[in-house]
């Protein structure tokens, strides 16, 4: 049987039947400006992979992964959902933080 539990809060979804909510994020690098991405498509696809690869072949599997797309995947019960829905980058919680002015 496979266990799911929120990983926001770490309640146990399977036990409790309670709906599950999945949270799928993408973060990938983007040209600097559109006239970078226009540039793109008027390069040779071959010519530019052989750029890539020489550019590439001194840096270990760690920083090829760095640079490239990076997924993730959260499980969320239903009151982590309803938080993350109406703050999904967490700048109200940032803002809740009342430091000393020490």
């Amino acid at each position: 049987m496979i266990h799911y539990t929120c990983d926001l809060c770490g309640k146990d979804l399977t036990a409790s039947g309670e709906q599950r909510f999945v949270v799928k994020i993408e973060v990938c690098p983007r040209p600097v400006s559109d006239e970078a991405a226009l540039e793109e498509l008027d390069v040779d696809p071959m010519e530019k992979l052989t750029e890539i690869l020489m550019n590439d072949q001194d840096l270990t599997s760690e920083e090829l992964a760095a640079q490239g797309p990076r997924g993730y995947r959260y499980d969320l019960c239903p009151r982590c959902h309803g938080r993350f829905a109406k703050d999904p980058l967490g700048r109200e919680s940032v803002r809740a933080l009342d430091f000393s002015k020490n």
